[in-house]
């Protein structure tokens, strides 16, 4: 009798709103992966998204309550990766947070909360998973076109994202032996629950969403078009493009003052 293949699965963190559910709903439809390990804070969340991921034909979903920022919830995704272990498909970290404000304003304890969900978090997770992930599979990293470019009045989150293109680009070049695919998304602001949570500054917020807002599924199903084709980066608006062009050719310093001039980090 043949072993029955262990099911394609997808591990995605923040999968309790917005990026998260968007890439389980758009996996499952393409066929991408048949299961799914969701993770975020909010139960009642997940148990509705993993309702709603079976109706649709997916064969399981493991939900996990965790806080990643906790190193004891670390170690209980650890425990459950080495009890279980799950044969890993796609990766989606896409759990993070970011504050608006001056740096001296959001104090060290908000500061340092971004840092550890959007970056330490990230690594430890994508370090814990890599044992399960084999040949043809694929890494999606959350970052954002803040990465691009320092940000006055959105400091941390630009630089923590900053982090997450580095990183992800690095590690798609260790991993290209392996046939493992690193993508790291890079969206502008989108109709999530983002803003609302950031602690809205009406100056500030307003000159970031005047970027344009980016649709979570146009931005979803361009990540995962991108990281099947093996792509770095993926940016799904011509704003994005725009940046990304302005910050390799015009030096830093000359378009920080431009924010100033227009009102950015206000």
């Amino acid at each position: 009798m043949q072993k029955k293949a262990s099911p394609r699965t997808a591990l995605i963190t923040g999968a309790s709103s917005g990026v998260g559910v968007e890439f389980a709903r758009q996996l499952l439809a393409g066929g991408q992966a048949d299961a799914f390990w969701l993770i975020a804070r909010r139960r009642e969340r997940l148990d509705s998204l993993a309702a709603e991921l079976e109706a649709a034909g997916a064969s399981s979903c493991r939900i996990l309550v965790l806080d990643l920022t906790r190193d004891e919830d670390l170690q209980s995704l650890s425990d459950r990766l080495a009890e279980e272990r799950p044969n890993l498909n796609w990766l989606v970290n896409s759990a993070g947070a970011g504050r608006i404000g001056h740096v001296a304003a959001l104090g060290p304890a908000a500061n340092r909360a971004q840092c550890r969900l959007n970056v330490e978090a990230l690594v430890a997770v994508t370090g814990l998973c890599l044992p399960h992930l084999g040949p043809g599979s694929h890494i999606v990293q959350l970052a954002s076109i803040a990465a691009f470019l320092p940000q006055p009045g959105f400091a941390t989150y630009a630089a923590t994202k900053a982090f997450v293109l580095s990183y992800s680009r690095a590690l798609a070049s260790e991993l290209r032996e392996r046939r493992i695919s690193v993508t790291a998304v890079c969206p502008g602001p989108m109709e999530t629950e983002f803003f609302r949570n950031a602690g809205e500054s009406s100056k500030t917020t307003g000159r970031i969403k005047s970027l344009g807002i980016e649709k979570v599924d146009h931005v979803v199903r361009t990540a995962i078009r991108r990281a099947r084709a093996g792509r770095q980066v993926s940016i799904s608006s011509l704003v994005g493009q725009a940046i990304r062009l302005i910050s390799r050719v015009l030096p830093h310093g000359f378009v920080l003052g431009v924010m100033r001039r227009l009102g950015f980090g206000d």
